[in-house]
């Protein structure tokens, strides 16, 4: 089993930045892929942003790319995600997950946090 805790959620006003973080605890997390997911009110979970066990390899969703940046910390056995230049369509509760395998789908992972919430103001 592997235990996800998300942290570092608010309320920001658009053009803002705020850093979550995804502490782990459980088998070894340094054999997973970690990825970030969001659900805004009314609508699906979507992808954002994964990075695979070995940090070599990351994927964001378009309407993250250039403004979002994930990175995870083996000795600190946590996954971040960096949201700069954020606007109020990225207001939603943000998911970490974790897997073996590496993608974009929410399907694939089977550890799951519980959430945290980031508003952001027009």
């Amino acid at each position: 089993q592997v235990q996800l805790v998300e942290s570092g959620g608010g309320l920001v006003q658009a053009g803002g930045s705020l850093r979550l973080s995804c502490a782990a605890s459980g088998r070894p997390f340094s054999r997973y892929a970690m990825g970030w997911f969001r659900q805004a009110p009314g609508k699906e979970r979507e992808f954002v942003a994964v990075i695979d066990w070995s940090e070599t390899r990351t994927s964001y969703a378009d309407s993250v790319k250039g403004r979002f940046t994930i990175s995870r910390d083996k000795a600190k056995n946590t996954v971040y995600l960096q949201m700069n230049s954020l606007r109020p369509e990225d207001t939603a509760v943000y998911y970490c997950a974790a897997d073996f395998r590496w993608s974009t789908r929410l399907t694939n992972y089977a550890y799951w946090g519980q959430g945290t919430q980031v508003t952001v103001s027009s």
